[in-house]
């Protein structure tokens, strides 16, 4: 073995050392960077962050943004925290005079992430924390500011948001018309893909049932050009909901359904169920059950109805019309076109009025107009009808009342001598036109038909049943001395020619009056029509 031989275990170990010695340098030129690059970042965390936040919403949004409050630590990891965002959007005309409204307003917000996040770019952040958030949807057609934003980058992905106490506003120029609000007391929303909507899972406060609606959909992709045209589909739910929180009615009310659309225009497929719905002026709670397709307009802020079709006891009815809020009072008029077929009369008057039983059953046919505007006063107070019906069969459940049609037909058929026997209850017809207003049924036309006997009245009668005025008159087939016995229809058969007119045996003027329980008929020759 010569000299280098031996020698040269002692280089290779020399050189490996130095190897390493080069490597050991070169990690702490590494560490020293990277130490200086992240002591570098964090010294201007701050700045670099509300850089990123900006232009992300910027690119996002393509609009100009505003960030008052904004603040970073870096004690416990990295740690963001700020307020007062508003991303102001492509609108250039604010409905609010003067200045311009913005988009989206965060009142808070906060987000963690680690102290390596802020190296990287995109930075991503799992949870973004929000407090205060109002999503204020411009009116129909406004276009306005903000340049050209699309070729800035996203710098900024974040995965869920948490919000506490949001609020949509769907604003309408219409006069005299106020914008939809939405309030949102927690809102959840996750990505889940690039230019794919976000999923949400929402409480909203409903005002009046007081109660609040559960949802679950998905919000997206927004669309800065005409942010009403954003989507929005999903499915709520709404239980237990006091409907005596408006006053003059009752009942515990629970409805689900799915809703499809854009912000501008949603539609609303659902059902409720209340079945202890009642009227606070009668009382009586009948099971009222509904099915609904409503548009939500955002371009007028009303919403129509098209249709609703609802159960009462066994009676059903189907209503279109509108659901309009309004400045003057403040709130939402209903106005609403209704057929009510087939139906039982004795189960809309257990709904509206309030004697017990019901005064008449029978088969009914309704139209009428409902106008039901805003207010503090009870529902029964602010209610108003206009229309017509028909019943058919009509029995009065108060025995008095009836015995006296019973004999007031067959009288009018001229057969006078079973008047004072048994007589069989006689079913009859009755026909009109009505208004309802201020819980006063007014009829301007009441027509009344029975076998022998014809009765066109007018007259008024009130909700609760304790009073009600008719005069009119009414034809029977026989003549007024064929109507009685005896000596009367000797006596009575000279002054025959006077009664009979218009095709009429016996035509005389009439009166209704009193209470339910006091009901007074008779001649009303007194009274000129």
């Amino acid at each position: 073995m010569d000299a280098f031989e031996l020698v040269k275990p002692r280089l290779q170990n020399k050189t490996g050392k130095s190897r390493l010695k080069w490597l050991a340098l070169v990690l702490l030129v590494c560490m020293a960077v990277a130490g200086a690059a992240i002591i570098w970042a964090l010294r201007h965390a701050e700045p670099i962050l509300q850089a990123r936040i900006i232009e992300t919403l910027s690119a996002r949004f393509q609009s100009r943004v505003e960030l008052s409050s904004f603040h970073v630590s870096i004690s416990r990891g990295l740690r963001v925290w700020g307020g007062e965002l508003k991303i102001f959007g492509k609108t250039d005309v604010n409905i609010h005079q003067p200045g311009l409204q913005p988009i989206i307003a965060v009142d808070e917000f906060q987000f963690g992430a680690g102290i390596l996040d802020l190296l990287r770019t995109p930075m991503r952040v799992h949870r973004v924390y929000l407090k205060g958030l109002q999503l204020n949807i411009p009116p129909k057609g406004q276009r306005g500011e903000g340049g050209n934003l699309r070729s800035r980058k996203i710098k900024i992905y974040v995965d869920e948001f948490d919000c506490e106490k949001a609020q949509l506003i769907i604003n309408t120029i219409v006069p005299g018309k106020l914008p939809l609000e939405f309030d949102i007391s927690k809102l959840d929303m996750r990505k889940i893909g690039p230019g794919q909507p976000l999923r949400f899972t929402a409480t909203l406060v409903n005002p009046k049932p007081v109660g609040d609606i559960q949802s679950t959909g998905f919000f997206g992709p927004w669309q800065a050009d005409d942010p009403r045209s954003t989507p929005v589909r999903g499915d709520y739910s709404f239980s237990n909901a006091d409907l005596g929180t408006i006053k003059g009615i009752g009942g515990i009310l629970s409805s689900v359904g799915r809703y499809d659309g854009t912000l501008g225009n949603i539609v609303v497929d659902g059902e409720t169920s209340t079945p202890d719905f009642r009227i606070a002026i009668t009382g009586h709670p009948v099971p009222l059950t509904t099915k609904f397709h409503a548009i939500v307009d955002g371009t007028s802020g009303d919403t129509y109805l098209e249709p609703v079709q609802a159960k009462i006891l066994n009676s059903s009815l189907v209503a279109k019309g509108s659901v309009v809020r309004v400045k003057i009072p403040a709130g939402h008029r209903v106005v609403l076109n209704v057929t009510v077929n087939p139906a039982r009369i004795e189960d809309l008057l257990k709904l509206g009025v309030r004697t017990d039983p019901p005064v008449m059953t029978g088969a009914a046919r309704l139209r009428t107009k409902l106008d039901l505007p805003p207010g503090e006063a009870d529902v029964s107070e602010r209610l108003r009808l206009a229309g017509d019906f028909q019943i058919s069969r009509a029995h009065f459940t108060s025995e008095k009342i009836q015995s006296k049609l019973d004999v007031l037909s067959t009288r009018g058929q001229g057969r006078p001598k079973e008047a004072k026997g048994n007589i069989p209850d006689v079913p009859s017809l009755m026909s009109g036109t009505y208004n309802l207003s201020n819980g006063l049924l007014s009829f301007s036309k009441l027509h009344f038909q029975m076998p022998g006997t014809r009765v066109d009245l007018s007259g008024k009668y009130s909700l609760d049943g304790f009073q009600f005025e008719f005069r009119g008159k009414a034809r029977m087939d026989a003549k007024l001395s064929h109507m009685v016995t005896g000596w009367k229809s000797v006596l009575l058969k000279p002054v025959d020619p006077f009664f009979s007119k218009r095709g009429a045996g016996t035509e005389i003027p009439v009166k209704v009056t009193g209470t339910k329980s006091e009901p007074h008929f008779g001649v009303d020759f007194g009274h000129k029509n």
